[in-house]
């Protein structure tokens, strides 16, 4: 695919989905890392409905790395995995008291080597945190990306790769946005509504 193609992309999705996104309720860094860690497998809306009484229970991180396990899986029993979730928080923010004087580290390699962070949530953090450029590549992304031919690895890491080679950097941390919409609503997993896709005319898995 040529530029001037990937330009055009990148400018409907600028057009269609914009910029920027509407972040998770926090306060400090380490609220949003376990944000991003309780939406994994669940709904953004989900996670918007306990992060109030979630953050007004726990406003320090050593609360939350000293509080009782069962507790703090009460508090978000309503979101999916809520006990591997709760467990991990608890040992992560142990982690940022005990190594990183209460605050997440701003090196992609380090964030990785918290409790329940994996790649993907380590990226996405600091792009929305501290606008760190960095893609993150989750199921929406991979199944698009190779579907507009702009990636052929099999796995996120690879994907991630490519995209960085392929994509201007300035489009780095909002592609993971625009995608997941773009996903949610016409190029999903089931079924691709190419009739009504904006992208259809560059993609090489229109049917």
């Amino acid at each position: 695919m040529t530029k001037k193609a990937i330009k055009q992309i990148l400018d409907t999705l600028d057009q269609e989905y914009g910029t920027t996104k509407e972040g998770f309720l926090h306060y400090a860094d380490w609220q949003l890392l376990l944000a991003i860690m309780l939406s994994a497998q669940s709904t953004d809306q989900q996670v918007y409905n306990v992060l109030p009484s979630l953050w007004e229970k726990y406003k320090e991180v050593e609360q939350m790395a000293e509080a009782p396990l069962e507790e703090i899986e009460n508090a978000i029993k309503t979101i999916g995995l809520y006990k591997s979730k709760a467990k991990n928080m608890k040992k992560c923010c142990q982690q940022l008291v005990e190594d990183y004087e209460g605050k997440v580290p701003l090196d992609l390699n380090e964030v990785v080597k918290l409790a329940g962070v994996g790649r993907k949530s380590a990226t996405l953090f600091l792009a929305d945190a501290y606008g760190i450029p960095g893609v993150t590549v989750d199921t929406h992304v991979l199944r698009i990306v190779k579907r507009l031919g702009w990636a052929k690895g099999n796995t996120p890491v690879q994907v991630e790769k490519e995209l960085m080679k392929v994509l201007p950097e300035e489009n780095w941390n909002r592609i993971n946005f625009q995608l997941i919409y773009h996903g949610r609503k016409l190029c999903t997993a089931r079924k691709c509504h190419c009739e009504e896709c904006s992208l259809s005319e560059w993609c090489e898995k229109r049917i």
